[in-house]
């Protein structure tokens, strides 16, 4: 499988160091609100669950699953698979995501959650790719920010491949083309 990575982007390590750091900003920020994290499925699962052990506040999580890609290419239209479970109404989400990659589909989230009275909305993004994004969006917790390459691992995937690795790496362009 190694063959199928150009290079390692981020280590075990770095993740750990960066989970600890967002877990500490998140704490402060909610330390008196009612937090209720929100997992973007698939890709946002692992790094909810590493990052909410270093959140020392009070939280609730749920999950969403929508979709906006086939293959490697948005497709710019973004479909529910799964709704949240817990009404949002009055609570301040946070949306865990893997990757704000073009921002087409954490935009659209932002509007639907906000419209189901949400008290407040903000981002959390282990991986920003900003010289990808194709609307005005910015996260308001990052992780990391990586160039525009295409990279599995920790969650992310490509054809659902490579989202068990505990590091990210870039995957070769000869697997994808």
């Amino acid at each position: 499988m190694k063959k199928d990575f150009k290079e390692i982007l981020v280590t075990e390590q770095e993740i750990k160091e960066i989970c600890e750091r967002l877990g500490k900003e998140i704490s402060r920020d909610y330390a008196d609100k009612k937090l209720l994290l929100v997992s973007v499925l698939k890709g946002g699962v692992v790094f909810m669950a590493d990052l909410m052990r270093n959140i020392t506040c009070n939280c609730m999580i749920d999950f969403l699953s929508v979709s906006s890609y086939s293959g490697v290419k948005t497709t710019g239209h973004v479909a529910f698979k799964k709704d949240l479970d817990i009404n949002p109404e009055g609570c301040d989400i946070l949306i865990v995501e893997d990757i704000l990659d073009s921002g087409i589909t954490l935009t659209y989230l932002k509007k639907v959650l906000m419209d189901r009275n949400a008290n407040s909305i903000k981002v959390c993004t282990f991986l920003d790719k900003p010289t990808n994004h194709k609307v005005e969006i910015e996260a308001d917790y990052v992780g990391k920010v990586v160039p525009d390459e295409f990279v599995v691992g920790y969650g992310l995937d490509y054809n659902e491949k490579y989202r068990n690795l505990p590091f990210v790496a870039v995957l070769a362009p000869e697997v994808y083309s």
